[in-house]
């Protein structure tokens, strides 16, 4: 397998933080998505790529195995097994050699794991293990199965993509897929996708893709949960005589009534208005509408007299 330099991908330094790298990916994610570059196989490439980048730099224990053994980090505990293994045979051949001083010394280690690994690379050692020839005259041992690494993205979505069930088509590995998103997903919030991750190595299961939802913050509707709010303005003179207001929902206009004197600041609830409850359908939250009045400007001579005269009442 060719070294990918996952730092290299992301356009960051070794030493780079965990805040660097997830920048990094964002940026690349949105550039090379494949909804922005559609039959752009190059394109595709490099988005695997980012991903998978991510997935094992954002993970700590995962970055530390990748410096260490570069392409062949998803064996890491078989090189430590390994290294402990010789280093037991070892020691107890020493014991055998004192105990027996005329003792003939016997064949060398096949692997010499005393220093490093003697500089045998990594994917020599795999295939002994993957049930290649050990050494020459060796005899061929049973295969290991893997389990293929877990791939991790981000989808991103508006607030009314997410207030609403429907279909997406993602390509993974060239391979195009669609899924249901159900409505009421949380900015946050993981799927798994059985299967979609990287290929099983020696007929090993594949692994996963875990898909995150980063709902993006919408100009007019704030959510908490599965209630929305909105700031909605009334002139002065609704606020202090009363009247109707019509509100904007994301399921379309409602009228709704503003008592006389309503503060500025003050609100009021419109049940069953908000956001939908996720695997909980026809459940929804509230939306709340906040008063805010505003005040005439420009006002003419005869306004202001009339502003006036209620001053002295």
């Amino acid at each position: 397998m060719d070294f990918i330099d996952y730092y290299n991908v992301l356009g960051v330094p070794k030493d780079a933080s965990e805040d660097d790298i997830k920048k990094a990916y964002r940026k690349l994610a949105r550039k090379h998505h494949p909804d922005l570059n559609p039959n752009d196989a190059e394109a595709n490439k490099k988005f695997q790529q980012i991903n998978e980048a991510h997935e094992i730099l954002s993970d700590p224990e995962k970055r530390k195995k990748y410096d260490q053994y570069g392409n062949d980090w998803q064996h890491a505990d078989l090189f430590e097994q390994a290294r402990r293994e010789n280093a037991r045979h070892r020691s107890t051949q020493r014991g055998q050699q004192q105990r027996q001083s005329n003792t003939t010394q016997g064949d060398a280690d096949d692997f010499d794991f005393s220093d490093g690994f003697g500089g045998a690379d990594f994917s020599d050692f795999l295939s002994s293990l993957f049930g290649q020839e050990g050494r020459p005259g060796g005899s061929s041992r049973r295969e290991t199965t893997f389990r293929g690494q877990d791939y991790q993205a981000e989808l991103h979505l508006s607030l009314r993509d997410a207030y609403t069930t429907h279909k997406q088509t993602l390509t993974i590995n060239g391979k195009t897929i669609g899924i249901t998103i159900k409505a009421g997903v949380e900015n946050g919030q993981k799927i798994k996708l059985t299967g979609y991750g990287a290929t099983g190595v020696n007929g090993g299961p594949n692994g996963d893709l875990y898909i995150t939802f980063v709902i993006t913050d919408d100009p007019r509707y704030k959510r908490k949960g599965n209630d929305l709010y909105v700031t909605e303005e009334i002139n002065l003179y609704t606020a202090v005589l009363g009247g109707e207001q019509i509100i904007e929902t994301l399921t379309g206009k409602v009228k709704v009534n503003v008592p006389p004197g309503t503060q500025n600041g003050a609100k009021v609830r419109l049940k069953g208005k908000g956001f939908p409850v996720y695997n909980q359908e026809g459940t929804f939250g509230d939306l709340y509408v906040e008063w805010q009045v505003k005040l005439p400007t420009n006002l003419t001579d005869e306004q202001r007299e009339l502003f006036q005269k209620l001053a002295t009442l």
